[in-house]
């Protein structure tokens, strides 16, 4: 399993966690052909961070820092906890797009919390949203990548951006901006979150 350090532990970028079990350290230590890369060269890494110590890079002892704070973070919260709140912010910004008649692109039983993509309407003018929600409400979302740019926006609620006031601000600037550009929306996005967070 690998990861961002920038993502949902919410620790500034420059790290790449990643964790390998019994199986996949086997199949390295019996690997007969020589990494072709230095840097991810595991067999050389698992000599550094294990027991003999073999140099193989210096670290970003600040970025281990940061890390072992944002990980403090996240056991002071409690791990359950944490997904809980994802997946409760997740179901109320569904709501609210769903709400303005909008619709995300992957299918509801493969969503993952963290990332919503939000299918752009028929009218809505992507940069000039997304340059919008930036410069007139603080908010930074990503436009799609590769074959989806133009055709989604990219919501994050990861780590301690992942907030119903964060979920209450994108959903009413979003409203106001579409509306602002001539796209029909319906209201009722805010209430519609508010009932996901009553519920619970």
């Amino acid at each position: 399993a690998y990861s961002g350090t920038q993502k949902c532990i919410s620790c500034p970028p420059g790290l790449s966690p990643i964790s390998f079990g019994p199986k996949a350290m086997e199949k390295l230590e019996k690997r007969r052909t020589p990494v072709i890369s230095w840097y991810l060269d595991m067999s050389m890494v698992s000599s550094y961070w294990g027991p003999e110590r073999k140099y193989h890079h210096t670290a970003p002892i600040n970025m281990i820092y940061a890390l072992r704070e944002a990980l403090r973070i996240i056991a002071e919260e409690g791990l359950e906890q944490r997904w809980q709140r994802h997946r409760l912010n997740h179901k109320a910004l569904v709501a609210g797009i769903e709400a303005m008649g909008l619709s995300l692109l992957v299918p509801k039983q493969e969503r993952l919390p963290m990332l919503n993509a939000v299918l752009i309407p028929d009218g809505a003018d992507d940069v000039l949203v997304r340059r919008a929600l930036l410069s007139q409400f603080g908010l930074e979302i990503g436009g799609g990548l590769g074959e989806l740019a133009g055709k989604i926006w990219r919501v994050g609620l990861m780590g301690h951006s992942s907030q119903p006031r964060n979920v209450f601000l994108f959903l009413s600037a979003l409203e106001s901006i579409l509306k602002a550009q001539g796209v029909k929306v319906s209201g009722g996005a805010l209430e519609a979150a508010s009932s996901v967070y009553e519920e619970f």
